[in-house]
């Protein structure tokens, strides 16, 4: 990299400790860290030529980092709490349609007694009522664990030490 400026969003116009990284070296910098295990630490190494590290150092490049790390993180905390309360709401309505449902299909039993249409109908509510629920247990089973990985993810980035080394090339 030959300027530091080439890490941040040359559209951002916020003061330099609160600029978006570029969408390029975001993508760059997650995947790589992806790749590394969970437990140990993250270490960014920010090649510059002689004039821009000593330039990086004076704008906080390392402060510069963290608080963007830090508030996709903080966005990435508001995302899950969003998914956790649309799937306590899906599964309040879930549970309601499945209640209805089976009352209905045991009601319905009792008209029409136990013929085929009868089982037919029964069997398509007890479906329906679980169908209701599909949303809310994926939420609650599978939905979540992407998300806290990615928030933890950012997290370590937020706490990567960032190394400024002079590129002499």
């Amino acid at each position: 990299m030959r300027e530091v400026s080439q890490l941040f969003n040359s559209l951002d116009p916020s003061p330099f400790h609160e600029r978006d990284l570029d969408d390029d070296a975001e993508d760059y910098i997650v995947g790589w860290a992806q790749e590394l295990p969970a437990n140990l630490p993250i270490r960014l190494l920010v090649h510059l030529p002689e004039a821009e590290h000593k330039r990086a150092q004076e704008r906080g490049l390392a402060t510069a980092l963290e608080n963007f790390f830090t508030y996709r993180a903080d966005m990435i905390s508001h995302q899950l709490n969003e998914l956790l309360r649309q799937g306590s709401t899906a599964l309040a309505i879930g549970m309601a349609v499945l209640a209805v449902c089976l009352s209905s299909s045991q009601f319905l039993r009792s008209i029409f007694g136990t013929g085929p249409l009868a089982s037919l109908i029964e069997q398509s509510l007890i479906i329906l009522g679980w169908v209701a629920n599909w949303r809310p247990l994926e939420i609650y089973l599978y939905g979540w664990w992407p998300i806290v990985r990615r928030r933890n993810l950012y997290r370590r980035l937020a706490r990567a030490e960032v190394r400024l080394l002079v590129d002499r090339l």
